[in-house]
Parts: structure tokens; C-alpha cells; sequence
């Protein structure tokens, strides 16, 4: 499966920070202003000087660390970290379902084995005016982190429908901020909707510890036969606040050219000449044909961007209230949505989300809205990095807006279009942009990033994730894995959340909604199946034989 990842008061111990505190721009009046020499320099000097002049501001903001001892969080990290609002907590939920069942004492004695290897889930988050640092948690108790938890059923409610309203209810709870930011609760008596009796496993890990393709490797690690992470190099807090590089100049040329198949061998050697820009200035790589194309790509995505138009306006886009809701489908056979991807030239990506669309729109219709012409934008998360260093954690993507056709309702017509779009994002650098703005949002007090980020949330209906799983299944604590799921967090006033995660032969839906915005998700994920029933039989029934 491509993987194109499908990221007020903070809920995590952040206070106001008073604007005397911050100043101006990292990139002052005085750092700009100090030789007159530089006005008359060539433009690239000068954009030369402000890169070294935000770099050294950033360093010196990193030094004021309060006397704590720990390791800094980077700065599109603690972005996510401080993106907590009362609609929208930071927060990855996931659920697995086991069977047999496994103990308490199992599951606690698997995470302190396992999961506390990686640093971040033993280390607590201290915030300061500068950003925040990661902190060993001297008090640290697996007790407090893996608890029980017994599902309180309505009448006539099956197990399935009361666990998805328990995570729907955690959805909107804050972690405890004194402690490391991760929980699990272990509903030891549990029975599937295939009636097996289990357990059931609910996942609760902010953001700014990974983002999902990370997460995978720390569920590898908990799994019978996992292998432990990597050791790690300790960094220095200089080395860890080296934004301009780690943040920007590093993804920009090493991991773009991977992540977004950059086109021509110049053009790569372009990105990768960009790991040092005082060489590149020397040698004319501004001058060059290649930096040229790259420089009018990404003025033209940069433009993109800021001047995205608003939504279709529908009953799904509004301001959020605090409560969650979420739902979750059974599998459908991946080889099935292979065989339909590879009849109609698509991928399996185009179905799925052509899928999507879908389901969005046969709901609101089912509303009595008419989606007639109407579109919702998705931002869609891309990965920037090697799969190989996913176990580092921390969230290294960006996101790229795709735009829904949910107004198609012929299923053919629409996976066209739907792959026209998603062939569009190829070669965009605006995964990248939006990695480097939330950077700079890192570096900002608080209402000056959420100013910055509603970008995102006024333009979009939708956060949409596509995460590939292990494709055999697992077994935890000597018990087979029979289903896992988790519900990607929404961001601002955006109420909509969809995560398609394939596993074992299987590919799954789940949606997250806000009560206020959308009070019945299920109701969007029961649409999911018929979508590609349809796809599927509209696909049989084309003409076939030789291409002439």
C-alpha cells in the first residue's frame, strides 16, 4: 500500500506566555539591521544571514531551559504538544481486540519490559516560555499507565457498540501532564462481534510523542517475538535544537526526494545541495535551472496554500463542541480492493479513498443535504522519512490537501477523479511547507501559533490518514490480535477524523466525529462496504479484452 499517511488552554500543562517574553520575529530588526553592508548584498546573502541569524535565535531560546535537565523537544513536536483545545485533544486512540483474553498483570509486566525502552514513554513534558523538554519521570509507576477498565453496557448493547463508546468518552479526557503522556486500559472480559470471548485494549498516546507510522514500530516492540528499539545516541540540547537543519534543510533534501518521488536526478541533486547552503551559494545553486524549477514549485505550492479556497459548506464543517463519537467497520479483503485498484489503472489508495467519498456523501444525502457540485477538502498526512528510522518516534510528516468530490455519486466517475487529484499531489512540495510551518509554529508563544495553524482548520473538513499494518496477524501476551484500529485527532474546529489501517490480509475504516457536527458516525461507516460492493460490480461489468 503507497503510504500517503492518510498530526484556547492546553490540555497538557501549558500557561500563557506574556508577550514580553517573546519579543519580535526569531528574525529581529537588529539581527537584520546590524551592517548596512548586507542591504546591498545579493539576495541569497541576505536570505543566508536571516537563516543563520533565526538559527542562533533558536539556540539562544533553547539555552533558557530553567535549570531542567532533559532532552528538548523539537519544535514541529511541541507544535503538535500545544495543539490541545477543549474540541480537539492531540491525542491517537487505538483499540485491539484479543482472543484469548489476557490478564492485567500480563499487559503491565509487556509494557514495563517493552514500551518503557523507547525514552519518551517513560519521560514526563515540562513546557517553558522557549518550548518544552522531555524529562525523565522519577516517579514513574506502569500501574498508573496500564489500568482496568469495565465497560458500562445499556440495555441490549453489545460489547463492541459500549467499547466504542468508552473510547469516545477517553477522546475528550486529557492526559495527566505530570506524567508520561501515553495510557492503556485493559477491558479483560470482552466479547467480539464475532462473539469470541477476549479482551480489549484501548491505546491513548499524544502526538508529540510519534506520529502513526512511528507508532507501528512500538507496536511491533509489544508483540510476541517483537524486537527491542534500537539504542539511540544521546544528543546534546544544542544538537536537538538545530531547527534550521533537523526541522527544515534535512527533510527538504534527504527525505522529500524519497517521500515525494522529486522527479530528475538535478533536481535531487538540488535538494540534497541544500544540506549545506553556503556551499550551494559558492557554487551558483541559485542560479541553476534546477533551483529555479524548485524555487517556482514551490512559490506556486506556497501560493496554493495560503490562498486555498473555503469548503463546500455542509452540515459537517461548523464549530465543534467537546465530546466524541467513533465507529469502526469489519475488514474488507485487501486482495479484493487490489484486484478492483489494478482493473480500473488506480491505486489502492485511489479506491480507498474514492471509497471515502463516497460514504461522505451518501451520509449527507441521507441527511437531505444536496451534495450537487460539492467538494470537501481532506489534509492527508505524507510521510517524510525512512521506514528504517521510524523507531526515532517524534512526527516527521507533512500534509497535503486533497480535495473530496463527495457531489459524484457514480463510483467509476468518481475514483477518476479522485486518482486525477491524488496524481496532482505528486511533486508537491506542500507535505514539506506545512512541515516547515508547523516548525515555525513551535517556535511561537502559543496564540500566535493557533493564529498561524487556522489556516488549516477554516479549510478543511477532514483529517484523513492511511497507516499500513503488519500484514500477518500478531499475538499479544500469547493471544492472537483479531482486530486493531485506531482514530486519528482532528485539529482547530475541524470535526471529522477518517483512519484506514490495513492488517492481516485486511483493510479497515474508523471514523471519529464531533457530537455537535456529526452526531452518529456509524451511520458513515456502514456506507463504506456498499461503496466498494458497488465500485467493485461496476468494475465487473466493464468491457473487457484486448487494449488496442
Amino acid at each position: 500500500m503507497v503510504t500517503r499517511t492518510l498530526r484556547t488552554t492546553s490540555h497538557t500543562g501549558s500557561s500563557p506566555t506574556p508577550s514580553s517574553q517573546t519579543g519580535s520575529s526569531p528574525v529581529g530588526g537588529r539581527a537584520l539591521s546590524g551592517s548596512t553592508a548586507l542591504l546591498h548584498s545579493p539576495p541569497g546573502a541576505l536570505a543566508l544571514e536571516a537563516a543563520r541569524s533565526v538559527e542562533k535565535n533558536v539556540r539562544r531560546a533553547a539555552s533558557g531551559m530553567l535549570g531542567l535537565s532533559g532532552e528538548r523537544m523539537s519544535k514541529v513536536d511541541t507544535a503538535w504538544l500545544r495543539m490541545d483545545c477543549p474540541s480537539n485533544l492531540m491525542l491517537i486512540n487505538g483499540v485491539w481486540a484479543v482472543s484469548p483474553g489476557i490478564t492485567l498483570a500480563q499487559l503491565r509486566d509487556r509494557a514495563a519490559q517493552r514500551l518503557t525502552q523507547y525514552p519518551r514513554f517513560r519521560q514526563r513534558v515540562v513546557q517553558d516560555a522557549a518550548g518544552a523538554t522531555w524529562v525523565e519521570d522519577e516517579r514513574f509507576d506502569i500501574a498508573a499507565h496500564v489500568e482496568p477498565l469495565t465497560l458500562k453496557r445499556k440495555g441490549g448493547q453489545s460489547h463492541q457498540q459500549a467499547l466504542a463508546d468508552a473510547v469516545g468518552r477517553l477522546a475528550s479526557v486529557p492526559l495527566n501532564a505530570r506524567r508520561p503522556l501515553w495510557h492503556f486500559y485493559l477491558v479483560e472480559n470482552f466479547v467480539g462481534e464475532d462473539g469470541e470471548p477476549g479482551s480489549a485494549l484501548i491505546v491513548r498516546i499524544h502526538h508529540c510523542i510519534a506520529d502513526g507510522i512511528a507508532l507501528i514500530s512500538v507496536i511491533m516492540s509489544l508483540v510476541d517475538g517483537g524486537s527491542e528499539p534500537p539504542k539511540r545516541q544521546h544528543r546534546s540540547p544544542a544538537g536537538a535544537e538545530d531547527w534550521l537543519s533537523d526541522a527544515l534543510i534535512k527533510p527538504l533534501a534527504g527525505l522529500t526526494v524519497r517521500a515525494i518521488d522529486m522527479a530528475g536526478e538535478g533536481a535531487a541533486r538540488s535538494l540534497h545541495a541544500l544540506l549545506d547552503p553556503e556551499k550551494a551559494m559558492q557554487h551558483g545553486l541559485a542560479g541553476s535551472a534546477d533551483a529555479a524549477r524548485m524555487a517556482w514549485q514551490v512559490v506556486n505550492d506556497a501560493a496554493a496554500l495560503a490562498l486555498m479556497p473555503d469548503d463546500s459548506p455542509t452540515r459537517l464543517k461548523g464549530e465543534p463542541g467537546t465530546a466524541k463519537r467513533v465507529a469502526w467497520c469489519p475488514p474488507l479483503p485487501l486482495d479484493d480492493v487490489k484486484a478492483v485498484g489494478r482493473a480500473l489503472g488506480c491505486s489502492v489508495n485511489d479506491v480507498l479513498l474514492s471509497c471515502v467519498a463516497g460514504a461522505i456523501g451518501g451520509y449527507l444525502r441521507d441527511c437531505g443535504d444536496d451534495t450537487a457540485g460539492k467538494e470537501i477538502r481532506a489534509m492527508i498526512p505524507v510521510n517524510l522519512r525512512p521506514m528504517e528510522e521510524a523507531w526515532k518516534l517524534g512526527n516527521h510528516f507533512g500534509l497535503a490537501p486533497l480535495v473530496l468530490p463527495i457531489g459524484i455519486e457514480n463510483p467509476i466517475k468518481r475514483i477518476y477523479e479522485v486518482r486525477h487529484r491524488m496524481a496532482a499531489l505528486k511533486g508537491s512540495t506542500q507535505p514539506l511547507l506545512a512541515f516547515g510551518l508547523l516548525a515555525v509554529a513551535g517556535l511561537m508563544v502559543k496564540p500566535a501559533q493557533d493564529a498561524l495553524l487556522n489556516l488549516f482548520g477554516r479549510k478543511t473538513t477532514a483529517v484523513m490518514t492511511n497507516v499500513p499494518g503488519p500484514r500477518e496477524p500478531l499475538a499479544l501476551c500469547g493471544a492472537r490480535v483479531t482486530q486493531c484500529m485506531f482514530w486519528v485527532p482532528q485539529t482547530g474546529s475541524v470535526g471529522l477524523g477518517v483512519s484506514i489501517l490495513s492488517y492481516g490480509g485486511g483493510v479497515q475504516f474508523g471514523v471519529i466525529t464531533d457530537t455537535v457536527l456529526c452526531p452518529e458516525p456509524q451511520r458513515i461507516i456502514d456506507a463504506f462496504a456498499p461503496e466498494f460492493e458497488a465500485l467493485s460490480t461496476l468494475t465487473l461489468m466493464l468491457p473487457w479484452g484486448p487494449e488496442e
